[in-house]
């Protein structure tokens, strides 16, 4: 059965996935973008409450889809990990984006930044970081109170929330992780994803090698246990043979004592006879 499209019923707002705009202008701002979102999606990888996405539509206001901004990066804190089609923020335990990144393109204008800045501030980001990489130009801003403070010295300017270090050289902007290690690009994040994943596969590979042998073992074990029960089983037989002749051996001799002492007993009643005997002057022999 194919399933009907959703319609919008009188009272029913749709909040769009898409602004119909672009994710960048060009391939350096595109860079730019890719380059944060995926260092900044590894960094907090572990952490199931903390939310990163690039160029996500964010609806503050339940109500009104006319409101709404679609940073080039949103790092959330709070709340799960997952797919979105937008970001509603009363959806969303009512937390709004914390740390917000923008990339400039020769087609961002003054006026558009002005109301972004605005934007932000009035809807509750913390930290907000600028960069131009065609003037190789970095500015932030930092909340205090219930504005969007712009930051004095950005050089090695460290990100209270994402704990991220900002070097500005002649050339551009290198971010550090909390580790200390430079952003990587996409496509060494991408090669050192497939690096942990071989080593995963070889882990699992000597690990399922190990249990293999462990069951060998195992098994060899079980073998020599079941070996010992049969020596054991035959020592015990072989024991219980001894104890037998052991028993039939002392009847034996109990019994060969027994006709000893018979003997010897017929033996001291025929000296008694013959003593009476010769007593009575009667020969024995002549019987």
């Amino acid at each position: 059965m194919v399933s009907q499209p959703k319609i919008a019923t009188q009272h029913e707002i749709i909040y769009p996935d898409s602004d119909g705009k672009p994710i960048a202008e060009n391939t350096i701002q595109f860079r730019w973008i890719m380059t944060i979102y995926h260092n900044l999606a590894w960094l907090f990888a572990l952490q199931a409450d903390v939310f990163v996405a690039g160029d996500l539509l964010w609806y503050p206001v339940e109500g009104n889809n006319k409101i709404r901004q679609a940073p080039d990066v949103m790092v959330v804190f709070g709340v799960e990990k997952g797919d979105r089609g937008s970001y509603q923020q009363w959806k969303e335990k009512a937390i709004a984006p914390q740390v917000v990144f923008e990339i400039l393109s020769p087609g961002n204008r003054p006026g558009e930044l002005t109301r972004k800045l605005l934007f932000y501030e009035h809807y509750g980001v913390e930290e907000y970081y600028i960069y131009d990489p065609e003037n190789n130009d970095l500015s932030g801003c930092i909340r205090s109170g219930d504005r969007l403070a712009m930051i004095e010295e950005m050089q090695n300017w460290v990100s209270p929330r994402l704990q991220v270090r900002f070097e500005l050289s002649e050339e551009t902007l290198t971010l550090y992780n909390p580790q200390g290690q430079p952003f990587s690009s996409p496509l060494e994040i991408e090669q050192q994803l497939q690096q942990e994943r071989s080593r995963a596969e070889q882990v699992t590979a000597e690990l399922e090698e190990e249990r293999s042998r462990a069951e060998q073992v195992t098994a060899e074990l079980e073998e020599e246990r079941s070996r010992a029960e049969q020596v054991t089983a035959e020592l015990e037989e072989e024991r219980s043979r001894a104890e037998q002749e052991r028993s039939r051996a002392e009847q034996e001799r109990s019994r060969a004592e027994q006709m000893t002492a018979e003997l010897e007993e017929e033996r001291r009643k025929a000296k008694r006879l013959e003593m009476l005997l010769r007593e009575a002057g009667i020969d024995g022999d002549r019987l």
